[in-house]
């Protein structure tokens, strides 16, 4: 039965008239100019000679830039890839005591900011720390007698990153494992081969691209870190960025270290898309049953549940019970009424910024599979670069652009109307949505991408010959099917954005406060205790999300039923 173009969503309705007029590629074009323009005016600065200041960065900061950033990139990689994908896999297909709470537990340190980690084990591991100085107590050691790991520095950074950002991995490949079809793995079975051969010549080859997704997303948001890495006295590019434009006022050789900031991302990713080569990972089959789970016993369960408690204690409990102490002892003052309103700014921000970012993920995607040209493919690159970007310079990027457009509708309005209006777009919530677009589309495409590049090309061609449109098919064959895909992108953008800092303190409206500006105000005025009150907050309106989304997943893979899991 043909569906009538009016009984169609407003979206379905907008897709099947940009494929018939042929608009994909221009529709494209145009959202990547609106997510690409803070970059373009950061990296139109790029070209304008500073050959002083670079002479000067060379002989001073850049090597220590690059060995650190470097450094960094690669031992956070490891460490999301090892826990991510072996966590996931562990849950899914194994069964060991704790595997139900492990399912979503193991999502917790997603809602936890890299600078609050930082500060709360600071605190805790420093010499004047408790740990410390319940050892000297202990053993009557004073200072020298003993070496104690220093939290604050490069392997320190490295471990409490990982800990933080392997969520990503784990979350995009859980869902991956989750929507592989038991035909594969049953044919496996068949083969002999037991649950390690399976996960390496299986299941790891199938979630590929959401593994890599993972991976890249990790990867992109360490070289953007400045908070953790500001206090830990680690110096990257992204601390080097900051204090270039911000410090120093050269906003040129800001740029141009954005520029090379980029160029790591780029490499990194050209480099994975190299390995693949042209290979594509499709599920052939529609028989989707409950995943088959091995029983482990004796030692290896209690490795299990080792291998999946340890990143969550470390990752999520220790610094939720350290803030959680801090809070009760000596927290922020103005907690009660007045804090609601600093909720409220965070929650609504950060859910018209996940909407938005999908939304704009879906269509990106999917334009890409209509229309695969260079045209389109070039959209996609170019909206995808904001997050290879640090906040600070996103926000800057946008002040110039929309500080300008400002300034001509002031003009406009005033002359014509004589109204007073103010700043329409750089003073109120918009510049701050449009910040979190650029900043974190990458995440929302990335998780999108990954989920409809398994939906095999075969599905929209018998779609299409059951006469449904190309909105049609979006909506009743793959919207189902990535459905837990579309969930895990929203509560990233989520997320991250109620974590976001830097472009939340340069582009926020007057007197509007969120979580996280709250939290950095009282840490970088050295008031850590009460900076915990509103960082423990923004670590508690992120489990709610987190917990729903685990659940939703599962649910949302085809032949789910509450019988079986």
């Amino acid at each position: 039965m043909a569906v009538s173009a009016h009984s169609l969503p407003l979206f379905a309705r907008m897709a099947l008239a940009a494929r018939r007029t042929g608009l994909w590629p221009l529709m494209m074009a145009l959202i990547a100019l609106f997510v690409a323009l803070p970059v373009l005016t950061v990296l139109g600065h790029v070209f304008v000679p500073a050959p002083e200041i670079w002479s000067h960065l060379a002989s001073t900061v850049l090597p220590r830039y690059l060995f650190n950033t470097a450094g960094l990139a690669v031992g956070v990689a490891a460490g999301v890839l090892v826990m991510g994908v072996g966590t996931a896999w562990l849950v899914v297909m194994c069964r060991f005591p704790g595997q139900r709470i492990f399912e979503w537990a193991l999502l917790l340190p997603l809602a936890v900011p890299t600078y609050v980690i930082a500060y709360a084990y600071t605190d805790f591991l420093q010499f004047s720390g408790p740990l410390q100085t319940l050892l000297r107590d202990t053993f009557g050691w004073a200072a020298g007698d003993y070496w104690f790991p220093p939290v604050r520095s490069l392997g320190g950074a490295i471990v409490l990153l990982s800990l933080v950002l392997y969520p990503y991995v784990y979350l995009l490949t859980r869902a991956a494992f989750l929507e592989q079809s038991v035909c594969v793995l049953e044919v496996g079975r068949t083969l002999g081969r037991g649950p390690w051969k399976l996960f390496g010549t299986i299941a790891v080859p199938l979630a590929r691209p959401a593994i890599a997704g993972g991976a890249a997303l990790a990867l992109m948001e360490t070289l953007n870190e400045f908070g953790a890495v500001q206090f830990f006295a680690v110096d990257t590019f992204t601390t080097g960025i900051y204090r270039t434009w911000f410090g120093l006022g050269e906003r040129t050789a800001a740029a141009q270290l954005a520029g090379v900031l980029l160029l790591f991302v780029l490499v990194l990713l050209l480099l994975e898309r190299v390995s693949r080569g042209k290979a594509q990972f499709f599920h052939t089959s529609s028989r989707y049953r409950e995943l088959p789970q091995y029983e482990l016993t004796g030692l290896r369960r209690w490795l299990a549940v080792l291998g999946c408690g340890l990143p969550v204690v470390l990752g999520f409990l220790v610094p939720a019970m350290l803030l959680l102490e801090m809070s009760l002892t000596a927290g922020d003052q103005q907690f009660g009424w007045s804090f609601l309103p600093y909720v409220f700014n965070s929650i609504s921000l950060s859910t018209i910024a996940a909407l938005a970012a999908v939304g704009l993920a879906v269509l990106l995607s999917y334009g890409v599979r209509l229309a695969p040209s260079p045209l389109t493919q070039a959209a996609v690159r170019i909206s995808a670069m904001g997050y290879a970007i640090p906040g600070a310079v996103i926000a800057v990027g946008i002040l110039i652009p929309l500080g300008w457009m400002d300034q001509q509708l002031y003009a406009l309005l005033r002359g014509e109307f004589g109204w007073n209006v103010g700043l329409l777009l750089t003073g109120t919530g918009f510049a701050l949505v449009y910040a979190y677009l650029v900043r974190f589309l990458a995440v929302s495409y990335n998780a999108v991408q990954a989920s409809l590049t398994k939906v095999t090309p075969s599905m929209d061609a018998a779609s299409r010959t059951l006469g449904k449109t190309a909105g049609g098919t979006l909506r009743r064959v793959h919207a189902p099917i990535m459905r837990g895909s579309l969930l895990g992108a929203g509560i990233l953008v989520f997320v991250d954005v109620m974590k976001e800092l830097p472009a939340t303190i340069i582009l926020r409206p007057f007197d509007f406060t969120t979580l996280a500006v709250r939290s950095y105000e009282l840490a970088s005025d050295e008031r850590l205790s009460q900076s915990s009150t509103a960082s423990l907050a923004i670590v508690l309106v992120g489990i709610v999300p987190v917990i729903l989304l685990s659940r939703a997943m599962r649910r949302s893979r085809p032949g789910y039923s509450d019988a079986g899991g």
